[in-house]
């Protein structure tokens, strides 16, 4: 694979589905050409940033390199359409400072180490009931769908306030939105339709911010709703872009690691072993199953400045695609990068960004990974896969749409 192929594949979703041929073109960039441009008719041109050191560079220099005007690659349509009609969304991930400091404040408390220790009670119930689920569905299931895309779900909900009633519907919009480029998961391939669904989150989290501000609890949703700045309530577009934000990327990503760590559990059975005799190893399994899976798959950054990179210079307006699967098996920095190792230490992937957008779930997603396997792993007695695993095509988030399996619980 020369390097011009390799670089096609963060153009061509079906390649995230196929992690071999991924992962082989990454190396090849790495090696060969680690700041490569991609130009092709559809696309603006960028450069892909596949080294780990590289990544963090960028990652720690966020004025230098900002999330404006686009934070996830995007089609030259989709830029015409920003351009004249404004974002679908204004997230955390398309801000920079200052304002991406002052709203991540709004709810940042949340996500503290001595408020969400509270929910290790919840969160181990949640896990228990997740593996008596397995057990009643006697002994095979599809592991990404029956167990990994519910169990996150449910935190991340109950913890916003929302009913269990609204659950499968977050669930399929969530899908939609991520699953944009996966015709299996889509409601479309157009525009429009990526629209429509953005459309039904801002219809439900508008009735949701109504009700919150007539009636505020004490749950994430009312801390949304009932929000200010300089005294001043966050517009709508704002407020139901936070809510969405938080419901979908809460819940899809730690499914994705869920589903993939276990795929990988299975795919290496010895690994399996070595953490159901040390059990002691669970936290350094988890974030490995997050390095393995990493299910966030970009961010893009652009150049304010001119700026030098690894002898590469860049100019303002220039646009780089910060990889994160590839700066996750970095050479230089894992040993053995293609092996899946539950006991890796030390593991400085960068899953969870780096620097002043760090993601604000990372310690939840821990807490959750942790909690299920701390559940299912003793209680395993065998599991092999019961077919062919299948992978999420997409150009940003995404990993296993199903894992089946087969197995035997104590």
């Amino acid at each position: 694979m020369t390097p011009e192929q390799a670089g096609l594949v963060f153009v061509t979703p079906a390649d995230y589905a196929d992690e071999a041929r991924f992962h082989e073109a990454c190396a090849v960039l790495r090696r060969d050409d680690p700041i490569h441009l991609v130009e092709t008719e559809d696309f603006v041109p960028f450069h892909v940033i596949t080294r780990h050191r590289d990544v963090h560079e960028i990652e720690v220099h966020n004025k230098e390199w900002e999330n404006a005007p686009r934070p996830v690659i995007s089609t030259l349509e989709a830029d015409r359409r920003r351009e004249e009609q404004g974002d679908f969304l204004r997230t955390l991930i398309h801000m920079d400072d200052p304002d991406h400091r002052v709203y991540r404040a709004l709810t940042a408390d949340w996500f503290l180490p001595k408020n969400l220790s509270r929910l290790n009670d919840q969160l181990g119930a949640l896990a228990r009931q997740s593996v008596d689920k397995m057990a009643d569905l006697g002994g095979e299931c599809d592991f990404a769908r029956d167990i990994a895309m519910q169990y996150p779900l449910q935190v991340i909900l109950a913890i916003l306030g929302l009913p269990e009633s609204d659950y499968g519907r977050m669930l399929q919009l969530t899908q939609e939105l991520f699953g944009a480029s996966d015709e299996e998961m889509s409601r479309g391939q157009t525009l429009e339709d990526l629209a429509a669904v953005i459309n039904d989150f801002f219809v439900y989290f508008t009735a949701l911010t109504e009700e919150r501000r007539a009636n505020p609890t004490d749950d994430l949703a009312s801390t949304i709703a009932n929000a200010t700045i300089d005294g001043a309530p966050l517009d709508p577009m704002e407020t139901i872009s936070y809510y969405t934000i938080v419901a979908t990327a809460g819940h899809d990503t730690t499914a994705s690691s869920m589903a993939g760590g276990l795929h990988a559990l299975i795919e290496h059975p010895d690994e399996l072993r070595r953490l159901q005799d040390d059990p002691a190893l669970m936290a350094t399994a988890v974030d490995e199953m997050i390095r393995w899976v990493t299910p966030v798959k970009h961010f893009m950054r652009n150049a304010t400045t001119t700026y030098v990179l690894d002898g590469h210079t860049f100019e303002p307006g220039d646009a780089v695609l910060l990889s994160y699967p590839s700066a996750n098996r970095d050479e230089a920095v894992f040993a053995d990068p293609q092996r899946f190792d539950v006991g890796r230490q030390p593991n400085k992937h960068l899953a969870f960004g780096f620097g002043v957008h760090y993601c604000l779930g990372a310690m939840l997603a821990r807490m959750e990974l942790k909690a299920l396997f701390s559940e299912l792993i003793p209680r395993l007695a065998s599991i092999e896969l019961a077919g062919e695993p299948t992978y999420m095509q997409t150009l940003f988030v995404g990993g296993p749409k199903r894992v089946p399996i087969r197995y035997r619980l104590r």
